[in-house]
């Protein structure tokens, strides 16, 4: 055993000196090998006897390579990935990590691929230096770096125009982005304007913030509900930063002391992403904060939304009714207007004429006629509904119920034969009902004309690049009022955190839903102006599923974590 010399022996025999199998696993799959034809690693695999891995580290020992660890497989360097064609890479399964001067590192899954090895070659006139790596891993690598790749591309064909769009679209005008237009003295501003909204758009951000501080500039973007940090620039470069914007959004470079607003979009030849800019003065200089919406389309329906399977059937039953009011409530950015969206792309048809009122339209949608809100000029929500009522809608969507006279219109559409979905402002769904009484529609008005509200919030969702399950501590599970019994043995998970999801150990979000359907005895509690304490209760007695109920429903499912929950719900009083 002391000679033993891995190049010189069969896949089996490794693994067995190894001792990462026994000779009774071995002759199994021997055996399975014999019927069905696959490798003896793949069907050691299949039978869960050793791990991708495993045969990894063997398969490099015998051919007397290196092997790569998955993790530098995600960090291999794009400009150098790009160098060999996706489909080519996808074909003979094989990826570039780096390159020197006359060699390229590349990750192959048969690194005796000669004639691979030889396009390879013709196709980078570098001579590959060839590593061991595993099919899947090699296959969840090429789909982050190749969907990068694809992603910067369709960044610098987004950058290629833009339009800097003050309120009215009339007064547009096009800027040049790139640097070499401008003086040599402001191309570094430009360039890293430029940087920030690429990397924003590159990583799927809401939001950009650009906040002053004492000694240096704190630039972070919100992707998936929470803000990270992408740079942290010198102070010196506040001034050009924020004028820079100014100039885009058509705003007064020379006011720094009062707080301003403005827009302009991004137009590429495919995408259109429109960028709200809001400054404000603060002690140490001027904060930016950019608001982006892309308007290239609506992705979402109401199955991808997140809805349980029973709340889904609720929730499609309410809005196929011919008539009444559907009210979706929670914070800005809880993901209310994109629910009733999916809920119009639903219902619409050849039919039924949907009007909406949205200050701004975030989402385009085809076969809805979408009016813009411009309050500067007197278009506000209840002048452009009262003009609405004339146009004959079957279907109607305001963005939000702000005032009374907004709230009394909705109502008597809603009484008159109209569907009117809206949003409100409130914490959950008991206290969106108290908060239409608040804002000042009669409680007889308001038992009659709802038909359901919904509270909302978005979670982050685990990362399926690196989930892996664990055992919750007591402590943890008495936080979310989660007792053992209900887990069932059954482990939770977490996401460990990788490359794909900045470490975070989150990738996307869904929504947590609480629906309240107008019951009989709901209705009389509204009727006899029953405060937000007794409706909640009374829905709780019913066994409605809570915000905090829907979240740990996610958390068993294996969607979300506790921490995830807890940071967007209250506990259940």
């Amino acid at each position: 055993m002391a000679n033993f010399n891995p190049q010189f022996s069969k896949l089996g025999e490794i693994l067995v000196h190894l001792k990462m199998i026994d000779e009774s696993q071995l002759n199994r799959a021997l055996a399975e090998q014999s019927k069905s034809g696959e490798k003896l690693g793949a069907a050691l695999m299949h039978s869960g006897a050793i791990t991708e891995d495993d045969l990894v580290t063997v398969y490099a020992m015998q051919l007397g390579y290196q092997k790569v660890d998955e993790e530098n497989l995600f960090n291999a360097d794009q400009e150098v990935a790009k160098l060999i064609p996706e489909d080519f890479a996808r074909e003979h399964n094989v990826l570039a990590l780096a390159k020197s001067d006359s060699s390229i590192q590349v990750a192959m899954e048969d690194p005796e691929d000669l004639v691979a090895i030889d396009n390879l070659k013709r196709l980078t006139n570098l001579t590959p230096n060839v590593q061991v790596a595993g099919s899947s891993g090699l296959q969840r690598a090429m789909d982050e770096i190749y969907g990068k790749i694809r992603q910067s591309g369709e960044v610098e064909e987004v950058f290629e125009d833009i339009k800097v769009i003050t309120g009215d679209e009339d007064d547009a005008e096009e800027v040049d982005l790139s640097p070499d237009k401008v003086s040599a003295e402001d191309a570094p501003i430009v360039k890293l304007v430029n940087l920030i909204l690429q990397e924003a758009i590159k990583e799927r951000a809401t939001d950009v913030h650009i906040e002053p501080q004492k000694t240096n500039v704190d630039v972070r973007i919100r992707i998936d509900g929470v803000l990270q940090t992408i740079m942290t620039p010198p102070t010196t470069s506040l001034s050009g930063l924020v004028t820079r914007i100014k100039i885009l959004s058509k705003l007064n470079i020379a006011e720094r002391r009062l707080p301003q607003d403005g827009r302009f979009t991004i137009k590429g030849t495919n995408r259109e992403i429109d960028v709200r800019v809001s400054i404000l003065p603060t002690v140490y200089g001027e904060k930016v904060v950019m608001r982006l919406l892309d308007k290239t389309g609506f992705a979402f329906n109401l199955k991808s939304l997140g809805f349980e399977q029973d709340m889904y059937t609720i929730f499609k039953r309410v809005i196929s009714q011919p008539y009444g009011m559907v009210v979706v409530s929670g914070p800005t950015g809880s993901g209310k207007s994109t629910s009733l969206y999916a809920s119009l792309k639903e219902i619409k048809g050849e039919g039924t004429n949907i009007t909406t009122v949205e200050d701004p339209v975030e989402y385009q949608l085809d076969g809805v006629n979408q009016v813009q809100t411009h309050d500067d000029i007197g278009l506000s929500f209840s002048a452009s509904l009262r003009s609405i009522l004339r146009q004959d809608p079957d279907i109607l969507l305001i963005g939000e119920i702000r005032d009374e006279e907004t709230a009394d219109i909705a109502v008597k559409f809603s009484l008159t034969g109209h569907l009117v979905f809206s949003t409100v402002h409130a914490n959950d769904a008991a206290s969106t009902i108290t908060r239409l009484l608040d804002i000042g529609v009669k409680p007889f008005l308001v038992g009659s004309c709802l038909n359901l509200v919904m509270a909302q919030r978005l979670v982050r969702t685990i990362c399926e690049n690196c989930k892996e399950s664990y055992t919750p501590t007591k402590e943890e599970l008495e936080m979310v009022g989660l007792e053992k019994t209900k887990l069932n043995g059954n482990k939770l998970f977490k996401g460990k955190g990788c490359s794909h999801c900045r470490n975070t150990g989150y990738h996307g979000r869904t929504g947590i839903f609480e629906l309240i359907t107008m019951t009989k005895e709901i209705r009389g509690l509204v009727f006899d102006n029953a405060n937000e304490g007794v409706i909640r209760q009374k829905v709780m007695n019913d066994g409605i599923a809570t915000l905090r109920d829907s979240g740990i429903r996610k958390v068993l499912a294996g969607v979300t974590t506790i921490a995830e929950v807890l940071r967007s719900t209250v506990e259940d009083l």
